[in-house]
């Protein structure tokens, strides 16, 4: 029935009808039939997909003044309506918010706007509230309990009352439900589920934050006990595998890695080069349906913060058995490739096996033998000839993927040391070698190859993707690179190898990184997805995640169906059935699941960034202006922290801001500031819990 309506409403374009009348349209005539359509059209409306008028005649709602979307709302009070597949959002002023809140979806009556914004919005109707629950600091205003939240877009006030503090104390960090959104008073009313603990403790601050996201990092009971049910590999396990234990293979990680999923072995051939790519077959534990598995899905990815991981499966089986530790016999799928001089894949097969690796080499220890470290070269002499090996394909690889037009970001990542009691006490650039790059390139490739391998196969599969970029954010980037003094050839229909040469003639300039930042913003996000429309950053006409099983939740769906469909031989038609209504619903909640990491993983490193720059209050640092805004400059340090010059701080001059050169021109002395501009910064203030830092311009500039 539903579909019945909206396609009807939908060819009607605009045309509106009552009940009786889709009734007639829609040759409806039993009684339950009329009572079905209805409750149909009830529902549609509550959802806002189509909009009465005063006769009560409906119209789908893209055809009136009404739109729904989700709210943003600022710090300051005032919001903005963002609409999926709008490129303008909505302004919603203070006095037209009612009691919605940040996350929000909400109804909005359009109207126009008297402040220069291209709509404005009155909120008609919460149609869906984001929040359930608030993670906040208890404060009391006079015998009353406060919650003041941590999000600062919520400014109500929050009443805890004296039987719903759950024994919360003055200062305490608390999760906090939602009770009432808005009593007769206009107070929003919670009761206390969770003392995080005193805002001051060691780790609280970043379990809050690990709350404000909804993620519990405690794994239920049932999981924990289906996790301990794998101690060690069954000789059963074996069979059907190809045995590969006594092959020269290797894992390469960070030196505090624990969860090691991927190994590798490369040999120099008198016709190219052998890469054997082998991983940990997580699918053989975590079975489709079992508590393990659900609770995977659930969280989707392994969370990397600046004191803990939050795994997506339990230690057990994350820094266990499924761990590819040094020799001992775990079970891998395997990806082996014959690659040529010219760094082309010319024949590759894929399969199940057992390894045991014959060395934990780290990133550290690798570099410095390629560096020349004729103590560490002698210890790991049986593996040098390989490390060599390595090295040589690696670059091989790479400039095949340059030639077809791959984007190579050089991105900074940060390294925080924390001291005993959770705080900051240095952060730096974190180096990165050429191991941690061929590594990087072996599963690439690997990857790339298992993608192309299904894809001929025209099965349900989950493919890693990336849309080319917006026209409009595309031309942003090409006119800021332009008045920078780097032209680039094309508008609209610019090409890999074009944008690839930019970020090649701005390397080691001082604009490099904020052109890097700008071509990064220009891009579209890489998602997962059933369809397969191929990979514009890495100029790949198929790609997908098959190499990390341990810590993200689509690589674990891979294996399932590489396992189903080839070692297997199952290509059934429920089987197909099955995953042809299901892969796309596991690919939306595992890209929603990765932002979710991602954002949560970025704002505790600013929060200790922060932290750090704390103990610098007053202090003069050199850095360079990595953005340029309409309220003024964002400046980063060599240490990657990076804090707001706001314009009120340019007092030297009256300052435009040139939108499309995403530059500052003072009005009268005619003074730019643009990216990649270096600048003196003194330390003015920090806000700790949101991560942000405020800088001004030190004395001359």
């Amino acid at each position: 029935m539903r579909e019945r309506i909206l396609d009807f409403l939908k060819a009607e374009k605009g045309r509106k009808y009552s009940v009786h009348a889709l009734s007639k349209a829609l040759d409806i005539e039993s009684a339950d039939a009329y009572k079905t359509l209805a409750k149909t059209v009830n529902a549609l409306e509550a959802e806002a997909l189509i909009m009465p008028n005063t006769r009560n005649e409906y119209t789908l709602i893209e055809y009136t003044d009404y739109v729904a979307g989700t709210l943003d709302v600022k710090a300051k009070g005032f919001a903005f309506l963002l609409v999926e597949g709008e490129a303008d959002d909505i302004y919603i002023p203070p006095r037209h918010l009612q009691d919605a809140m940040d996350g929000d979806r909400v109804l909005v009556h359009i109207q126009k706007s008297p402040k220069g914004f291209k709509k404005e919005g009155d909120i008609v109707r919460i149609l869906e509230r984001y929040h359930t629950h608030l993670i906040g600091t208890v404060i009391k205003r006079g015998k009353r309990h406060h919650l003041k939240s941590d999000n600062k877009s919520i400014n109500n006030d929050i009443l805890i009352p004296k039987t719903h503090l759950n024994g919360a104390q003055e200062h305490d960090k608390v999760r906090a439900k939602i009770i009432n959104y808005s009593d007769k008073d206009g107070r929003m009313i919670c009761k206390v589920s969770r003392v995080i603990g005193n805002m001051n403790e060691p780790g609280v601050d970043i379990y809050s934050k690990i709350l404000t996201y909804d993620i519990d990092p405690d794994f239920p009971e049932e999981v924990l006990a289906e996790a301990k049910k794998h101690q060690q590999v069954q000789r059963g396990a074996l069979e059907g595998r190809r045995d590969l234990t006594d092959r020269q293979i290797v894992t390469i990680d960070g030196e505090d890695a624990k969860d090691f999923d991927d190994a590798v072995e490369v040999e120099r051939r008198e016709d190219g080069y052998y890469l054997g790519v082998h991983i940990a077959d997580v699918s053989h534990y975590v079975r489709a349906g079992n508590p393990l598995d659900e609770e995977a899905y659930e969280r989707g990815t392994s969370i990397y913060l600046v004191d803990r991981v939050i795994p997506m499966l339990p230690e057990a089986l994350s820094n266990n058995i499924c761990s590819l530790m040094p020799d001992v016999l775990r079970l891998t799928l395997s990806c082996d490739m014959i690659i040529d001089f010219d760094g082309r894949v010319v024949s590759h097969e894929i399969y199940p096996s057992y390894i045991r690796s014959k060395g934990r080499l780290t990133y550290e220890e690798v570099n410095a033998i390629l560096d020349g470290d004729e103590a560490l070269k002698a210890k790991r002499q049986a593996l040098l000839s390989m490390i060599e090996s390595m090295e040589e394909l690696a670059g091989i690889l790479r400039e095949r993927r340059t030639k077809m037009g791959s984007l190579h970001f050089e991105t900074d990542e940060t390294d925080v040391t924390l001291d005993k009691s959770g705080r900051a006490v240095n952060v730096r650039l974190k180096p990165r070698g050429k191991s941690e790059r061929f590594i990087e390139e072996f599963m690439l490739v690997a990857n790339k190859t298992v993608a192309e391998h299904v894809y001929w196969m025209d099965l349900p599969f989950i493919y890693r993707v990336h849309e080319s970029p917006k026209e409009e954010k595309l031309e942003k980037l090409l006119v800021m690179a332009n008045a920078l003094g780097f032209k680039v050839k094309g508008r609209k229909t610019i090409t890999n190898q074009a944008l690839q040469r930019l970020l090649q003639k701005v390397e080691d300039t001082a604009s490099e990184q904020g052109i890097n930042m700008m071509t990064l913003r220009a891009m579209q996000k890489a998602i997962y997805q059933s369809e397969d429309i191929g990979h514009f950053g890495l100029a790949f006409d198929h790609y997908t995640h098959f190499t990390s099983p341990i810590r993200r939740y689509p690589d674990l769906i891979v294996h399932r169906l590489l396992r189903e469909y080839f070692f297997k031989r199952n290509q059934s038609e429920s089987l197909i059935d099955y995953y042809d209504a299901h892969v796309d619903r596991i690919a939306d909640h595992s890209s929603e699941r990765e932002r979710r990491a991602v954002n949560l993983e970025r704002d505790v490193l600013d929060m200790k960034k922060a932290e750090y720059m704390q103990g610098y209050i007053g202090e003069t640092f050199k850095g360079h202006v990595s953005s340029v805004t309409g309220f003024g400059l964002y400046v980063t340090l060599p240490n990657t922290v990076e804090g707001l010059v706001h314009i009120s701080e340019l007092d030297d001059d009256y300052y435009v801001f040139d939108e499309d050169r995403l530059m500052l021109i003072g009005r009268h002395k005619r003074k730019i500031y643009r990216i990649g501009d270096d600048v003196a910064v003194q330390v003015n203030s920090v806000n700790v819990f949101d991560g942000e830092v405020d800088f001004t311009l030190a004395g001359g500039e």
